[in-house]
């Protein structure tokens, strides 16, 4: 048998990146051989192995061929037989589709260009049988948003164009869309998995509500980049510049898809937006599966953005009411990525990247004063006066909101 580190590793290896996982393939071996060698089987699709000591995987040389719709419409051929330059094809990307051997890790094998095309910054797909899998849309978008600086080959583009159109992408599964879109959100530049998403077309049909937000107006004095699709665009880079969690940058993803369904005739104002992005987002979260988590922030971002920007403008009472609907005095850590969140949608517009967002800061110290305060303390007095019920609830409030206000007018807002 013969060893071959493949993929991944190889390319981040030639590109001077970290190696963070690497996938091996082995060739001219069979199964029994494997486990004679001390390997532990685990694939349940085609055989795989991990390895009895580093526990990496190792797969056997396959290759597959079209069964029916789908990333599953597969039949998997892996046997001793099956060449490296075989198993290479049924790869998605030259880039991805190179190997060296385990014994001389310096020869690469590159029977379709793929260091070529590294050098000149191209994704470009194997074989045309690229286009029997529909997830291999996902994961193209997916490394355009880490190489941000490589670009699709024309012919790549259009096969991705023509696999839509086909209807191939309409037999997409829920976990795979979330697997590859939460990846792709995570990468430096996010914005790109959705520009390409956009251009070949599958975006309209794995997220027509993000999709359908291009060419929507926003007020010009707010949104000096006006176009809504632009607007998102500029947020979901500005979560990447500020370096947020995975809920964070999915709220930024799902925070204004209401805009997309106001009514022409109000354009380009968008009243209510808020609300109808909530409820198209429950939507959205319950079709692809979405970790709860996720979900959550992004509920209460897409309902209380608007509120938190205006935060500057409220009372005290009405800071104490905005902190109780974001559920802060239970989870004031989520609290905090409420308004990094907040902070990215506000920065993520044309020519105000670089300005302050106070509201962060400001709700941030109105939360920590409202925490302040000795509920059992006030409970207790409360009780002793007889009160019950909610009206201990509401004396609690009302020392909360008294501390906020304590607050000097510049913080307190």
């Amino acid at each position: 048998m013969k060893i071959y580190m493949v993929g991944g590793a190889v390319r981040d290896r030639l590109l001077g990146l970290p190696v963070q996982d690497r996938d091996w393939v082995v060739v001219g071996a069979t199964p029994e051989q494997m486990g004679a060698h001390g390997f532990k089987p685990v694939g349940k699709d085609f055989p795989v192995f991990l390895h009895p000591h580093t526990h990496e995987e190792y797969a056997l040389a396959r290759t597959e061929r079209k069964s029916g719709r789908g990333y599953k419409g597969f039949t998997v051929l892996a046997d001793a037989g099956v060449t490296l330059e075989e198993d290479l094809a049924r790869r998605d990307l030259t880039i991805n589709a190179m190997a060296a051997r385990e014994d001389a890790p310096t020869q690469l094998v590159d029977p379709f260009g793929g260091q070529q095309d590294l050098n000149a910054k191209v994704l470009r797909h194997v074989t045309e049988a690229f286009g029997e899998d529909p997830v291999r849309i996902l994961r193209v978008a997916r490394f355009a948003a880490r190489f941000h600086d490589f670009s699709i080959a024309p012919e790549t583009m259009a096969l991705m164009q023509d696999m839509v159109q086909g209807g191939e992408a309409d037999h997409l599964v829920p976990e795979r869309v979330w697997q590859e879109l939460s990846r792709g959100l995570m990468e430096s530049h996010p914005e790109r998995m959705f520009e390409v998403l956009r251009e070949c077309g599958a975006l309209r049909v794995i997220l027509p509500e993000v999709d359908r937000l291009w060419g929507v107006p926003q007020r010009a004095e707010y949104h000096p980049e006006v176009d809504t699709g632009v607007h998102l665009m500029l947020v979901l880079q500005m979560a990447a510049r500020l370096q947020a969690s995975l809920p964070v940058r999915y709220a930024c993803l799902a925070h204004d898809l209401g805009k997309g369904t106001t009514p022409a005739d109000v354009l380009p104002r968008h009243i209510g937006h808020e609300q109808r992005s909530a409820k198209l987002l429950r939507a959205l979260s319950q079709r692809l599966r979405v970790p709860t988590e996720c979900h959550a922030l992004a509920d209460v971002v897409a309902r209380e953005h608007g509120n938190v920007h205006r935060s500057g403008e409220l009372n005290a009472a009405a800071v104490v009411r905005l902190l109780e609907r974001c559920d802060a005095f239970r989870k004031p850590a989520r609290m905090q990525d409420i308004l990094l969140a907040c902070e990215c949608d506000a920065r993520g517009r044309g020519g105000l990247q670089e300005s302050d967002y106070p509201q962060r800061d400001r709700l941030s110290v109105a939360l920590a004063a409202a925490q302040s305060v000795a509920t059992d303390e006030v409970a207790q007095a409360a009780q002793a006066r007889g009160a019950v019920g909610e009206q201990v609830g509401e004396a609690i409030r009302r020392a909360r909101i008294a501390a906020v206000a304590a607050l000097t007018p510049s913080t307190a807002g």
